[in-house]
């Protein structure tokens, strides 16, 4: 740890003016600072000093996350920035170490992030561990046109009526967010001044999925971004679609998040809906007892994963440890055979399954016998972990 900063989890009125200020000259699509300090809560920011100068700040996001069907508390990293006269000193590393270490002493078992670097998050023990995609198809181009299911508008957006339709589909899909009330605003904001829109999918008493997005002018013909959706049945995935495509005399791109393999794009007639941009979000075991302990696995196996654990930052998470799996949870207890071996970084891919054991062997983030190799792969089996939400 760097000695020469004070790390704070009491932030006074004028530090958050300080780091209002960083942060509107480090993130220049960021809010205007005061309004998302209202949003995500000032309790929630985090600040670093030297000699009594503020020298950068982030904020927190307490959430959870879904892993193998179940709810994992999460915590979120986000509006991570460092003063431009302190960038270089140790000021970014010195706050990510002192958040990890609070996270641990508050019994967090995992953390995510959006990284801007991953050099610096690397170093506090955070590694790739999901995709955040944008697709994009030309509106022409969807040539869906049956329509079974009726879809109405919402006017005003009431998020409640959304709530309990996006957790079915969140809990399918390893990495979605059990959202709080922060991501939940941020899905019907209005951006870039563009009014959101609400409709829904099917009978208003048996709704089987919704859509919210936004219309925005492009010097190359005007977008239709989705913001959220939630298609549950295979007429809402016709509706959608067919919904999508009734725009096309006004919009000329669709653009949406999803995953890498986007399975919407399967009802397409053709592979037109391409991939604009592809990053991954990183993700940081906390707590390696409570992280494997909480999350959710394949029901049908009975098996354990003898790990040996590395963290140079969280001591308690070094060392030898039993993952004995059955009924769909695992139990953790110290000890065994330590004959899956890899660092905190390495641990992250191999949670979400982001990446097979075999592949993170062969890319050195891992070493294991062939028979451990193919428990993890049994153990860590499951859907290609992404989010559809940005923080």
């Amino acid at each position: 740890m760097t000695p020469q900063f004070e790390y704070s989890q009491n932030v006074n009125p004028e530090d958050v003016k300080r780091l209002g200020n960083i942060l509107d000259q480090c993130f220049l699509e960021l809010d205007e600072s005061e309004s998302y300090f209202n949003r995500i809560g000032v309790e929630n920011l985090r600040v670093i000093h030297q000699n009594e100068q503020i020298a950068g700040g982030l904020a927190i996001i307490p959430m959870s996350q879904w892993w193998g069907g179940v709810n994992v508390p999460m915590t979120g990293i986000a509006a991570v920035g460092i003063a431009c006269e302190y960038r270089g000193t140790g000021a970014a590393i010195a706050l990510m170490q002192h958040t990890v270490k609070e996270l641990y002493a508050n019994g967090v078992p995992i953390s995510v992030l959006y990284p801007a670097t991953q050099r610096l998050y690397r170093k506090a023990g955070y590694e790739q561990a999901g995709s955040a995609c944008i697709w994009e198809i030309l509106a022409q181009s969807i040539q869906v046109r049956e329509q079974p299911l009726p879809i109405k508008p919402v006017v005003p957006i009431n998020l409640e009526l959304f709530h309990d339709l996006y957790q079915k589909q969140a809990r399918l899909n390893n990495g979605h967010l059990d959202r709080n009330q922060f991501i939940w605003q941020d899905v019907s904001r209005p951006l870039e001044k563009q009014t959101p829109y609400a409709y829904i999918i099917g009978e208003a008493n048996q709704p089987q999925g919704y859509i919210i997005f936004s219309q925005h002018p492009d010097k190359d013909g005007a977008i239709l971004r989705i913001r959220d959706r939630v298609v549950l049945t295979t007429a809402a995935a016709q509706t959608f679609w067919s919904f999508i495509a009734n725009h096309r005399s006004q919009i000329d791109k669709i653009r949406w998040r999803s995953s890498a393999v986007d399975s919407l794009s399967l009802m397409l007639p053709e592979q037109t809906a391409k991939i604009k941009h592809i990053s991954r979000w990183m993700l940081r075991v906390i707590d390696v007892v409570k992280a494997l302990e909480k999350r959710g696995y394949p029901t049908k196996i009975q098996t354990e994963l003898h790990l040996k654990v590395e963290d140079d930052l969280i001591a308690q998470n070094n060392g030898k440890f039993i993952l004995s799996v059955a009924n769909g949870r695992g139990e953790v207890t110290k000890g065994g055979k330590g004959e899956f071996k890899l660092d905190i970084k390495g641990l992250a891919p191999l949670y979400t399954g982001l990446f097979t054991p075999q592949q993170l062997q062969i890319t050195g983030k891992l070493q294991a016998t062939e028979t451990s190799l193919d428990t993890a792969t049994q153990i860590f089996a499951g859907s290609s972990p992404w989010m559809i939400d940005f923080f």
